[in-house]
């Protein structure tokens, strides 16, 4: 199985869209998500979205993007749009595609990273911090969790 910026294989990028709008798109439109899609092919750039393959089956996706909860702006950057396709469900793909983009973001010199879910006891699973709850458009409540990428996280201080 292999990690990789979705750049080096474009030809994936509509099953990315088909699965981000299937999974994420309620009220929203395809071309939406293929916008995001389409610009989140830069190489050393933000948004940048990954993708699992197993030969040339196309496993899941991940992305790292500059916001993704309108109302926290604040907080940068955010990984997004987790997503695995059910038939590779349950084999630890989605705890290897945020591992890929935790170590990505801490290569590129970022502190922290963020995620917002509508469920909880996922993330923490994987070493997020629930750091409060948020407001995705129009009125949704969503859990705010954060993943220090510092050297020095986990470590016990006296």
């Amino acid at each position: 199985m292999a990690i990789l910026p979705l750049y080096q294989a474009p030809h994936y990028a509509e099953q990315v869209t088909d699965w981000l709008w299937q999974a994420f798109g309620e009220g929203l439109s395809r071309e939406f998500f293929h916008s995001i899609v389409e610009h989140s092919q830069t190489p050393g750039a933000l948004p940048l979205t990954f993708i699992a393959l197993e030969g040339e089956q196309l496993l899941g996706t991940v992305g790292l993007w500059r916001c993704d909860l309108i109302t926290r702006q604040d907080l940068f950057p955010w990984l997004a749009a987790l997503y695995v396709d059910e038939a590779a469900r349950g084999k630890g793909l989605a705890g290897q595609l945020q591992q890929h983009v935790i170590a990505y973001a801490a290569q590129s010199g970022y502190e922290e990273l963020h995620l917002w879910s509508a469920c909880r006891d996922f993330y923490e699973r994987y070493g997020w911090q629930y750091i409060g709850d948020g407001l995705e458009y129009p009125n949704t409540r969503v859990h705010l969790y954060r993943y220090s990428l510092c050297a020095s996280a986990g470590d016990a201080t006296e």
